[in-house]
């Protein structure tokens, strides 16, 4: 097992990529803290349909230990309590991985800007307050990984204006991040995912993601745990000369230039 032990919180982690990532760092061996506003996982109109256990109870079946904290990222409390109950429970903290995120439609002209603000506020702010909390404790871990999930778009436009704004930002806090804890053997990277197969691509139509998909050269779109199994790589032992960068993991849709 890649993470045998290892402790790991999870933000975002009751649904969509946030799930798979705990699903896979479990079957490596992974003690998880999944941070989320709500235990109950979402479902959509498109994909994950049917999904009705929590995680945790997924994690529970594949013989992990596991704790549920729900947690606003946005807000400085509750990251601080969310931290303090990790520490209570486990006794330290090994990976984190900021994977919670919110996405709300509209070009410039058409977002509010309460909404600009909601959006920056978890997927910016969110990352910065976890990764900031966190450090203290991962620099007493031998095996310090910090996993920031950002998105292709972080690379170009196409998701409205707070959205590619607040993950191009995560990209460029990775290299801040990595070259300030790079002294304490801690690795900080991103993953940067295309299409997933998650219930927040319900604002999408059937044309936009048949089109998603033949833009993707695997022919194929991608599933929570392929983005799971890149963050098992980055968290482990294979990775521990890799910090500071980006990896995209997206079937090859943006390779054509």
């Amino acid at each position: 097992m890649l993470l045998k032990d290892r402790i790991c919180i999870v933000t975002g982690g009751s649904s969509g990529i946030g799930r798979g990532i705990a699903l896979e760092f479990a079957r490596e061996g992974a003690r998880i803290v999944i941070a989320d506003i709500q235990e109950t996982p979402l479902q959509g109109k498109y994909h994950e349909k049917d999904v009705k256990t929590t995680t945790t109870q997924e994690l529970e079946r594949l013989g992990v230990e596991s704790l549920f904290i729900k947690t606003d990222v946005s807000d400085v409390k509750q990251v601080e309590l969310m931290i303090h109950n990790t520490i209570e429970h486990f006794g330290g903290i090994d990976i984190l991985v900021n994977n919670a995120g919110i996405h709300i439609p509209g070009e410039s002209r058409d977002i509010t800007v309460s909404d600009w603000d909601k959006v920056v506020s978890v997927n910016l702010r969110g990352v910065f307050l976890t990764t900031k909390l966190s450090i203290p404790h991962i620099k007493n871990s031998a095996y310090g990984r910090i996993i920031q999930i950002a998105s292709v778009h972080a690379f170009g436009g196409g998701a409205g204006p707070a959205y590619a704004s607040a993950k191009a930002a995560v990209v460029n806090m990775v290299k801040d991040t990595a070259l300030e804890v790079g002294k304490y053997g801690i690795t900080v990277n991103a993953i940067c995912p295309g299409y997933i197969e998650t219930a927040i691509q319900d604002y999408l139509t059937p044309e936009q993601i048949e089109s998603s998909l033949k833009k993707t050269p695997l022919q194929r779109l991608g599933l929570p745990k392929d983005i799971g199994r890149a963050a098992v790589f980055l968290a482990s032992d294979n990775a521990e000369w890799i910090t500071g960068t980006s990896l995209l993991v997206d079937g090859g849709a943006s390779a054509k230039a």
